[in-house]
């Protein structure tokens, strides 16, 4: 780490890293502070793609967090950029939530059954059985399949949740078609990130409390990777990845001093 360029830009996972199970993690507020008070550019992300940029800084507000709608950066979004870039204008079948339809409507995408360029699948809080099959339906069509993420699983208060990856795998066994993951740990989300706050990964660092998302998606992206131990990975599990981050440490915490 000795040879890379000062950060100049950060960005952070927000589950495990900023907040746990809905509650901040010790130190998510002053390190928040300091970047706002730092003007240096920076993204709060996440993979999940139920909410607005807007929701999320209200609950994040709720909780004592500051973070401005501005610097929030989710699956929806890159999905949503990926395609405005791919196919202008397009039409998509959307399995989601508001996260996802407002990203689409925002770049001018119609949502529609048919005849649609894409599948659009995303998180949602009832996966519709009558959905799926339509999805399975249209690209067995020829409509083309895409994924905001793929977590195979979502956390609640009673235990985990199957998420987007567990049903895109129903899907793809029903109609033998993969999906094109556009969140992490895709480095497109990172990239696509960097360009909306003017940042060059070679100056650029990425938070995260996985291996295989987020450090992964910052590693290949080109930025520095910072994994915290405040959420899934644990100390034991760093050495079992062919990969590892530019610096471990205990928490959020740790980082204040950085910016």
């Amino acid at each position: 780490m000795a040879d890379r360029k000062p950060i100049d830009s950060w960005l952070t996972d927000m589950d495990g890293v900023l907040i746990h199970e809905g509650v901040p993690i010790p130190g998510a507020d002053a390190f928040l502070k300091k970047l706002r008070e730092s003007g240096k550019p920076f993204l709060v992300l996440t993979n999940n793609s139920i909410y607005t940029p807007r929701d999320l800084h209200a609950r994040l507000r709720r909780m004592g967090l500051e973070v401005p709608i501005e610097n929030i950066w989710t699956s929806a979004l890159a999905t949503a950029q990926f395609l405005d870039d791919q196919r202008p204008e397009g039409t998509a079948y959307v399995i989601g939530e508001a996260g996802l339809t407002t990203a689409l409507h925002d770049i001018g995408y119609i949502l529609t059954d048919h005849e649609p360029d894409y599948v659009v699948l995303g998180e949602t809080r009832t996966y519709s059985f009558e959905a799926m099959t339509k999805a399975v339906r249209l690209i067995n069509d020829g409509a083309r399949f895409i994924c905001t993420n793929p977590d195979e699983t979502g956390p609640s208060a009673e235990g985990a949740l199957p998420a987007t990856g567990a049903v895109a795998a129903l899907i793809t066994k029903a109609t033998g078609k993969k999906p094109y993951f556009a969140g992490k740990p895709n480095p497109l989300m990172m990239r696509t990130g960097l360009n909306t706050i003017g940042a060059h990964s070679e100056t650029s660092a990425m938070i995260g409390d996985r291996m295989d998302t987020d450090v992964l998606a910052g590693m290949e992206a080109g930025m520095q990777t910072f994994l915290v131990l405040t959420g899934l990975t644990r100390p034991e599990q760093v050495e079992d990845f062919p990969y590892r981050p530019s610096k471990v440490v205990d928490s959020i915490a740790d980082l204040v001093d950085r910016i």
